[in-house]
């Protein structure tokens, strides 16, 4: 097991204190669980759901809203050769229109933890709620950037994500979502005014600035 020295950053910051935790508990799947997309007008809600192995991390694992695209692309390439087990959950705009926003994303993480070849035996979730289950769980506000397990399961769905809305980005060009990811800027919102409203539009969010829009 890595020890504490072995696991802190450049500021001394430990972010593998609730896992080493568990481990020495005896856990030993202990998954970190996160999810990237809330906000946005349009798009998918995407979860992660990371299981590290106690005996190799890296210490670079931080809230993936803090790290460069570069460094994240790599961070995330380490986490997909090197993580002991991980899942990706994709919930469409439709969804979350059905569901509501947060549900959708409380769905999407359950999905990652309960997934049958995850045999998770820990959750450590981003957040201050998560549904019942079978597995025992911890929500941490603020988790990822205090938990390397969900740090990784942050910076693995933000890159997928942000992969998945520049391909759309190709079939809708005029959003911007090569640059914004479906989040509310400026420029979407210009778009919106012109163009109207397309299929990747959550419908259940406010999409009007100033006036009505119909679908693109």
């Amino acid at each position: 097991m890595l020890r504490r020295k072995d696991t802190q950053d450049d500021h001394g910051i430990d972010r593998l204190r609730y896992e080493r935790s568990l481990w020495e508990t005896g856990y030993d799947r202990v998954m970190g669980l996160d999810e990237v997309g809330r906000g946005c007008l349009a798009g998918p809600v995407v979860a992660a759901g990371v299981i590290l192995d106690q005996h190799q991390t890296h210490p670079a694992l931080r809230d993936s809203k803090k790290i460069g695209e570069s460094e994240r692309r790599q961070l995330s390439n380490w986490i997909l050769q090197n993580a002991m087990y991980y899942h990706i959950s994709v919930q469409e705009s439709s969804i979350i229109d059905e569901l509501n926003i947060l549900n959708a994303s409380l769905k999407a993480m359950l999905e990652c933890a309960e997934h049958y070849q995850a045999q998770a035996d820990f959750l450590l979730v981003d957040g201050n709620r998560f549904p019942s289950c079978l597995i025992p769980h911890k929500c941490i506000v603020k988790g990822d950037d205090h938990s390397a397990s969900i740090a990784a399961a942050s910076i693995l769905a933000k890159t997928y994500r942000d992969d998945l809305m520049k391909k759309l980005h190709e079939e809708f060009p005029f959003y911007g979502w090569e640059k914004n990811v479906g989040y509310p800027t400026a420029q979407h919102y210009k778009a919106l005014e012109k163009h109207g409203y397309c299929k990747h539009h959550r419908q259940s969010f406010s999409l009007r600035t100033t006036k009505m829009y119909q679908p693109a």
